[in-house]
């Protein structure tokens, strides 16, 4: 019996009542998601509260799930969702907060910033600064490995929508990133 089947039984067996069945599909995927709101967010305590909604989402959504496709697809696209509606939440909660980061901005800083993985954070950073979308195409298919078919079918949209924004996100990102390797 392969994953698919396993997961399929999973399913049925979670919506018939059985706990034990989604706790099953939730450690299997726990870190594939956990991955994907971390890079969707650069902040490992927003991923975790974004990767608990994703699954408790999930549980709630689980009679939409039809099996046409794979199973960690279905939970991708619900991953993405939850990431973009926080992306929004989050920047309007920025825009309210406008006002303090300029007078704060103004204060002499009591601690500077230290170094570490410089490249990492570097990289980190400038994923932050790639719109949401551009950001979910690359994550999906450069760190989560996934060819533009199964992105596609994450994020909603057609391959064609994914190859264009792997692409401007690639151009933005080298852009970006073209002064980390200009300091060396």
């Amino acid at each position: 019996m392969g994953d698919t089947d396993a997961e399929q039984i999973s399913v049925l067996q979670t919506r018939k009542g059985d706990l034990a069945a989604f706790e099953s599909l939730v450690r299997t995927h726990q870190r594939m998601i956990h991955s994907l709101t971390f890079r969707m967010t650069g902040s490992m305590a927003d991923a975790e509260d974004l990767a608990q909604e994703t699954f408790i989402r999930a549980f709630q959504q689980l009679d939409s799930y039809r099996g046409t496709a794979k199973f960690s697809s279905w939970l991708y696209r619900i991953a993405i969702n939850t990431c973009l509606n926080w992306r929004h939440r989050e920047s309007r909660r920025r825009e309210i907060h406008d006002g303090w980061a300029a007078d704060a901005a103004l204060r002499p800083e009591a601690d500077p910033p230290s170094g570490g993985d410089d490249a990492g954070q570097a990289v980190q950073a400038a994923l932050m600064k790639l719109p949401a979308k551009q950001r979910a195409a690359i994550v999906l298919t450069v760190y989560d490995g996934l060819n533009h078919a199964d992105a596609a079918r994450a994020l909603g949209c057609s391959e064609a929508t994914v190859s264009w924004r792997v692409f401007a996100a690639r151009r933005k990102l080298k852009r970006l990133l073209g002064a980390l390797g200009g300091r060396k």
